[in-house]
């Protein structure tokens, strides 16, 4: 497999309920003419280790929400293979998928375009949740992550990719996750997972549905 070539965008979706209608009007007949899709290689910032067909897996959500709409070549959408035994395997093999398409400087991150995260109420975003030894790793790309609230594993990208990226964009919705809207972007730094996004060299911008951001002074 060969680098992304210039002209192609390298973009991260998340899954959960909030980016689904979003995905869901790409695919629309309004807006999937307008997308050049085979000029985009699509990855994920984090699965469920869970089968791909498994109702929780966020894979299945964006093949139904969007994937399957849209004329995107197969080869173009990077699949996490979370359901392995081996999760660290898949964890390291994802990354050297990813190095191999994005071409990084030696010792350097991987730059995606584009990274679509979403807010969880506890202030988590990708698979990093509060707590977890993976908000402190610095080196590696991607990671199985133990999720001790819900019993489970999740693979993640870590932050240094996040903060490597060219923008990221927070997708998120509900009057349920105001509080934590407010807390991450008004309240005192370093809370909350999410707080940990900050784009080294590129753009964060939070698009808020109005009941998630009706707690914002700012409005």
């Amino acid at each position: 497999m060969k680098a992304i070539e210039k002209n192609l965008l390298a973009v991260a979706l998340s899954g959960g309920s909030t980016p689904k209608p979003f995905y869901e009007l790409l695919g629309s007949a309004t807006f999937a003419g307008r997308v050049r899709w085979s000029s985009i290689q699509f990855f994920q910032v984090d699965e469920r280790c869970v089968p791909p067909d498994d109702p929780q897996s966020n894979y299945r959500l964006i093949r139904h929400a969007l994937l399957d709409s849209v004329p995107l070549p197969p080869a173009n959408f990077h699949r996490m293979e979370a359901e392995r035994p081996d999760r660290n395997l898949a964890a390291r093999e994802y990354a050297d998928q990813i190095a191999r398409l994005l071409g990084p400087a030696p010792g350097g991150f991987p730059r995606f375009d584009l990274i679509f995260l979403g807010l969880g109420t506890n202030g988590h975003t990708a698979s990093l949740f509060p707590n977890s030894p993976a908000l402190e790793e610095r080196q590696a790309w991607v990671v199985p992550a133990f999720v001790p609230e819900l019993n489970t594993f999740r693979l993640t990208l870590t932050f240094p990719v996040l903060n490597a990226a060219a923008s990221v964009i927070f997708l998120v919705s509900g009057e349920d996750k105001a509080e934590t809207v407010r807390d991450v972007l008004e309240g005192p730094a370093g809370r909350f997972p999410a707080q940990f996004v900050r784009p080294v060299n590129g753009r964060l911008e939070w698009w808020l549905e109005r009941g998630a951001a009706r707690l914002l002074k700012k409005q």
